[in-house]
């Protein structure tokens, strides 16, 4: 419907008007009338009807108006200058003489021109205007900035005031310590002339009492200080504060040559984009995941890179996948200069959030390097990650990505180890991917046919099927720990542990196996 009638709000399905009913452009690019955006807005947010992508909003005012659309809807009306032929006869008559015709031409000329500047000049009003709202969106950046600047200021004087506080008690304690130490030394002058019981008596038991008072000062020394929490706040507040100067000092310095604008005739905001290296949604690419780890040449260039490095940082950037029951998103995380996907999961959006389609950030996966991984965690906190190097072009190891990404539906995040087998012994292994019942009764394949070549094994680290390919349980899987005995392999191995399997042996000797759960899965992705 709006692709056949533009000039309609794709809502309410009134034309638009220059009052009530006025285009207006979301953040997110999509078009609707004043009234029905003021309709729409609940709680301060706004929901948009064809994307579901989620702005804040109080008024249908604050989004710029779309001057394109009410020039293309103009046209649309054909607003032109009324034909010759329906002139009255006596004009008629006069463009008999030439002069008319010319004047005509000339009239129709000013009107071209005068229509395509009126173009022009709504075309650069909805620039400004979504310009304006760029500003207004950095203006929102910098006070959040303040506002943790502030933090790490007062962060700061805290951690002073603590210092302060432990030199003070330094400061007494070392004064006790040198009255102290005085005393003693002033006792051992009067040990060597005493020639009396009296005088030795009296002199041991003073000596005693000094000593005494030595003593508790120095065990009092040894509880007093260091004060963990000052010196833990003071090193982590420093620690903090220097990462954020450094960086800003970094930044600053790469953006400290201006940029050199090419195209004249570029909008503004291409020409903002060019300055900052910011993306607009809907125009990252996979192939911006994949420059991260590219060299880059030109300032704009690496402008972009850094722009996609701080959009992955900060949690904006996601795979999503559309099916029937509605979208389920996925994070991409950057860890140590390496890109993780995360599992598909039905969660909220984040604000300003980039998208990139699952299968296009999936199909990046090379089939004879594929690495998944599983976080495990157990006593309320993650201990740590396990990356499977997958065999290439088995059925198995497809089936492994396919619940590690959740891209069926279906992971193997939240999932608990069920059991340990050999405890201790050679060949001790450790079972897990019940992603049904979680009780190992369940793990239903998700593939047809898991039929294939499956290499043997007998050395930990090995990732292999609990039950053969055939089985109702087929999604469960086993993780070897410890080396079997030479002869003895294992079949239907589809993976090998490349880092991790520390991890998994401290799960297997933690009290309880089933209280270990799979916090996190997914895949790595090739940079």
């Amino acid at each position: 419907m709006m692709d056949n009638r533009p000039e309609e709000c794709s809502v309410c399905y009134n034309d638009y008007d220059d009052k009530q009913l006025r285009p207006r452009t979301l953040p997110c690019g999509h078009t609707f009338c004043s009234q029905c955006i003021d309709n729409a807005i609940k709680n301060g947010q706004l929901t948009c009807p064809s994307c579901r992508a989620e702005h804040a909003a109080k008024a249908a005012t604050q989004f710029p108006i779309n001057y394109g659309m009410e020039a293309l809807i103009r046209k649309l009306k054909g607003i032109e200058v009324v034909p010759e032929k329906t002139l009255p006869a006596k004009t008629i008559k006069t463009s008999a003489r030439g002069i008319s015709k010319k004047l005509h031409s000339l009239v129709q000329e000013q009107k071209s021109s005068i229509s395509t500047l009126i173009t022009s000049c709504e075309e650069v009003l909805s620039q400004l205007g979504e310009y304006r709202g760029q500003l207004g969106d950095w203006k929102t950046h910098h006070l959040q900035l303040q506002d943790r600047l502030c933090a790490l200021v007062k962060q700061n004087k805290s951690a002073m005031k603590l210092l302060e506080l432990e030199d003070t008690s330094v400061v007494d304690m070392t004064t006790q310590g040198e009255e102290g130490k005085t005393q003693l030394q002033a006792m051992l002058g009067k040990l060597d002339p005493v020639n009396t019981l009296q005088e030795v008596d009296t002199t041991i038991d003073t000596a005693h009492e000094y000593k005494m008072k030595v003593e508790d000062w120095l065990q009092k020394c040894q509880e007093l200080f260091p004060n963990v929490r000052t010196v833990h706040t003071s090193v982590k507040v420093q620690e903090t504060i220097s990462e954020a100067l450094e960086m800003m000092t970094t930044e600053t310095g790469a953006t400290a040559d201006p940029v050199h604008l090419g195209d004249s005739a570029s909008s503004i905001m291409d020409k903002v984009q060019e300055i900052t290296g910011e993306i607009p949604r809907k125009q990252l690419t996979v192939e911006d995941l994949r420059r991260m780890s590219e060299p880059v040449k030109r300032l704009v260039e690496a402008g972009r890179v850094l722009a996609v490095k701080r959009l992955v940082e900060a949690g904006r950037v996601l795979a999503v996948q559309e099916d029937q029951d509605g979208r389920r998103s996925a994070r991409i995380t950057l860890q140590d200069g390496q890109l993780y996907l995360h599992p598909l999961l039905r969660q909220p959006t984040p604000d300003h959030a980039h998208t990139l389609q699952e299968s296009e950030v999936v199909g990046v996966l090379e089939p004879s390097c594929t690495l998944a991984f599983l976080d495990l965690g157990w006593a309320g906190s993650t201990r740590g990650r396990v990356t499977i190097r997958l065999t290439p072009d088995t059925p198995l190891a497809r089936q492994f990505v396919l619940l590690c990404t959740g891209q069926r539906g279906h992971t193997y995040r939240n999932t608990k180890l069920l059991r340990v087998w050999g405890k201790g012994q050679p060949g001790e292994w450790v079972e897990g991917g019940d992603y049904e019942s979680n009780d190992g009764e369940g793990g239903a394949p998700l593939l047809p046919d898991l039929q294939g070549q499956y290499r043997k094994s007998a050395r930990a680290g090995a990732v292999l099927a609990r039950w053969s390919p055939e089985s109702p349980r087929s999604a469960q899987f086993i993780i070897i720990t410890r080396d079997r005995q030479v002869g003895v392999h294992w079949s239907c191995v589809f993976g090998d542990v490349v880092s991790g399997l520390d991890v998994v042996r401290a799960a297997v000797n933690h009290s309880n196996i089933r209280e270990v759960t799979v916090v996190d899965c997914g895949v790595v992705l090739p940079l």
